[in-house]
């Protein structure tokens, strides 16, 4: 969840839910903070699916009981010594094929590619929150879930939330692999957390039972909503990180702290955006280099993919 959904949550709602918070911090803490964590995890509409490359075979996987859906290129009968399978894991509101600008260079450097959507998004069924709700650890589920049906991960690319999803599927599946990109990665949820309140007007009784709700709910302390706690717990691979400074959705510090706190190159971008950013002709670039074993150093690119000072 990023600002811009916080806002159309609240603008949904009428006075009454403010006066609700208002009333139930003092009587009823515990149902208000229920709730709020079912407005929290309220997936958005779902993304029109995007134009993607042709000649993808799509499947399904069955993922905690439900069915998520996707499609792969490249190689998906060959032995599976040849298959440097990609994996492109998206983010919250995203779909898989937001990532179609990547698919035919990754096929090119000699990489089958896969593509899928998490649950409540794209064509995948709702997980088992419930219909139009979904959270990071069904995410990762369903990363795990895709990665046993086409095995070793040469890489895998991470938008935003998909970066939490993929620190999640290698600390508590059998995902592994050799290399991470994280592009605009969702660092922390807990200033979106501080800003959900706020909005609401719920107070701080409300909040320990939202915080000890999502905690029973997602299995994962409202803290650990942190791709910093996440990384520390996996064993370290080599990564890329790239941001756009202006991207409103994932402040441009927190990105630059985790990229530090991974020893991780940092690629800068100007003027992207948050989604943008995936279909740009030098970020592409830079990701498929990085996945294919080159040397990638950071640094900051404009749009038009000139050097910035």
């Amino acid at each position: 969840m990023n600002w811009n959904q916080i806002s159309t949550i609240v603008r949904a709602r009428n006075w009454t839910t403010g006066a609700y918070f208002r009333h139930a911090e003092h009587l009823l803490p515990g149902p208000a903070g229920r709730l709020a964590r079912d407005l929290w995890f309220t997936a958005p509409p779902r993304m029109a699916q995007l134009p993607v490359p042709g000649a993808g075979e799509p499947f399904e996987v069955e993922a905690q009981g439900h069915v998520v859906r996707g499609m792969v290129w490249g190689d998906v009968a060959g032995p599976a010594g040849a298959r440097r399978t990609v994996y492109l894991m998206h983010g919250w509101g995203g779909r898989g094929s937001q990532f179609g600008a990547l698919v035919e260079p990754l096929l090119e450097s000699g990489h089958r590619v896969v593509i899928f959507d998490a649950p409540a998004h794209g064509d995948s069924d709702h997980g088992p929150a419930g219909p139009r709700r979904t959270n990071g650890l069904e995410f990762a589920k369903a990363l795990d879930a895709v990665f046993c049906r086409f095995g070793p991960a040469e890489a895998v690319v991470a938008h935003s939330l998909g970066t939490i999803a993929t620190y999640l599927a290698l600390r508590f599946g059998w995902l592994g692999t050799k290399r991470l990109v994280l592009i605009a990665p969702m660092v922390e949820s807990q200033t979106l957390f501080d800003q959900f309140q706020s909005v609401l007007g719920f107070g701080e009784r409300t909040r320990r039972a939202f915080d000890r709700s999502v905690l029973e709910w997602v299995g994962i302390a409202v803290a650990e909503f942190d791709a910093r706690v996440q990384a520390a717990h996996v064993d370290p691979v080599p990564s890329l990180v790239i941001t756009d400074r202006g991207d409103r959705q994932t402040p441009y510090e927190q990105v630059a702290d985790f990229a530090e706190s991974i020893d991780a190159p940092l690629i800068t971008t100007e003027g992207l955006g948050h989604r943008k950013i995936l279909r740009d002709r030098d970020v592409v670039a830079s990701v498929v280099a990085f996945v294919s074993g080159q040397q990638v150093a950071g640094g900051s690119v404009a749009a038009d993919g000139s050097s910035v000072a």
